[in-house]
């Protein structure tokens, strides 16, 4: 039987579908003969019995719902936060200084910086002139919006340069959102460290025992859904730098700092009132700290600053 190169494994829609879910058992049911939900059957025993898999469910014709160990969610944000700046990363990036041309058009520029910096020795990209010279666009924007506007569409597509737009803070200007999100996160580590919340304190016996974020000890809907996309960095950075498409860290940043706002807005990381710290806010503590991290390291690989203050 020929078995696929590639498998693609996606988010499901629903919280209670698992953390993934793949259609894998539809494609190879032909060549093997049997009914698709006894190929997907076969998989789904062979998967269960793979570490950080707590569950496969075979759902309609043959789909595969996978859900993960608590300990597997627990794990992630722990490697994130131990490796910080280096998760998702193959070599070490290297600080570019603003090239000294004032006639260059800026987009080429840009592009060709960021992809030297995910890759190292990038060749050159096709791009749509942004039709305006780079340092004039920095005096206009100023660096964090400058790239911002130049890296966030395709190469090919024409950059919205509006000021307004790009220098609103707003929730409706996505490099806004980016940045709060990544500011909110840090501010959630200060106030946590005033109220006596230490991210640190259960770390082991968590990842040990697979506590989440949720109640019972298990992940909350919001909270896998952020560790989806955090999860997912690495994969986004390596296919950025493969096809010399910094835009696609762009949007996974958008994707990344809704996913923290929706968690933030139902699963309150400190204390309130009289209550008590306990080890639920601590492994909140704990993904807000590596929401951060890899928010921090998208703005970073794109040249724009990550403020702790916003």
């Amino acid at each position: 039987m020929e078995v696929p190169e590639r498998v693609l494994v996606e988010r499901p829609r629903g919280p209670r579908q698992g953390d993934y879910a793949t259609s894998v058992a539809l494609r190879l049911a032909g060549a093997a003969g049997r009914p698709a939900r006894e190929v997907a059957g076969i998989l789904a025993g062979r998967l269960v019995g793979e570490p950080g898999i707590a569950r496969v469910d075979v759902a309609g014709p043959g789909f595969l719902n996978i859900t993960l160990e608590s300990r597997a969610h627990a794990g992630l944000v722990d490697r994130i936060r131990d490796r910080r700046h280096e998760y998702g990363r193959t070599a070490h990036p290297r600080a570019f200084p603003v090239p000294p041309t004032t006639t260059c058009d800026a987009r080429p520029v840009v592009l060709a910086e960021v992809c030297e910096r995910l890759v190292r020795g990038a060749r050159p990209v096709p791009v749509r002139p942004a039709g305006v010279a780079y340092r004039e666009l920095l005096d206009r924007l100023g660096p964090d919006a400058t790239h911002w506007a130049l890296l966030r569409p395709p190469a090919q597509d024409v950059p919205c340069l509006a000021a307004e737009a790009l220098l609103a803070q707003r929730e409706a200007n996505p490099l806004f959102r980016v940045r709060y999100a990544h500011a909110r996160s840090r501010a959630l580590l200060r106030n946590g460290r005033d109220l006596g919340v230490d991210p640190d304190r259960t770390a082991q016996a968590m990842t040990e025992s697979g506590a989440g974020d949720g109640d019972g000890g298990h992940p909350s809907a919001t909270g896998s859904a952020l560790l989806a996309h955090l999860a997912d960095h690495p994969r986004i950075v390596a296919a950025a730098a493969r096809d010399r498409a910094p835009d696609r860290v762009a949007r996974h940043l958008e994707r990344t700092a809704d996913a923290f706002f929706r968690w933030y807005d139902t699963c309150p990381a400190l204390p309130r009132g009289d209550e008590k710290p306990s080890a639920v806010h601590e492994a909140r503590l704990r993904l807000a700290d590596a929401a951060g991290i890899v928010l921090a390291d998208g703005l970073h690989l794109l040249g724009i600053s990550a403020p702790d203050h916003l």
